[in-house]
């Protein structure tokens, strides 16, 4: 029953600790949470929430396609925001990403994110 694959690509960022990209298991699509890091320089994008959300977003794209997916696929979406006033900054920018029907989700405002973050966005898609 273990058919679990580990999905990577060097368009998106390396994993800063011991977890994988993306991982297939069966049809299912688990990305693990992306930052605004640009996967070029390995840094954070320049900006605010807006921007962040952004490359995050450019980065999940990334690992879809290495999976052989696309936004379509995606069922499920969690964002994880330093500062819940970005909300509105953030729909905007993932409203260019994700279009109608969109998936389930769900918005936190967490104490701390990696790298000192403004938002991580995790997704999960259905092959």
């Amino acid at each position: 029953m273990n058919q679990k694959k580990v999905i990577q690509t060097d368009a998106a960022p390396k994993a800063i600790g011991p977890y994988s990209q993306a991982v297939m298991a069966g049809n299912m699509f688990f990305a693990s949470g992306q930052l605004g890091i640009d996967p070029a320089t390995g840094k954070m994008v320049e900006g605010g929430a807006k921007e962040q959300a952004r490359q995050a977003l450019k980065n999940i794209r990334a690992l879809l396609e290495a999976a052989g997916l696309s936004f379509n696929h995606i069922v499920q979406v969690q964002i994880f925001l330093a500062d819940l006033a970005d909300f509105a900054q953030v729909n905007e920018v993932y409203k260019t990403f994700l279009t109608e029907p969109y998936p389930a989700r769900s918005t936190f405002q967490v104490a701390g994110l990696p790298l000192a973050a403004k938002v991580e966005i995790q997704t999960v898609a259905i092959k």
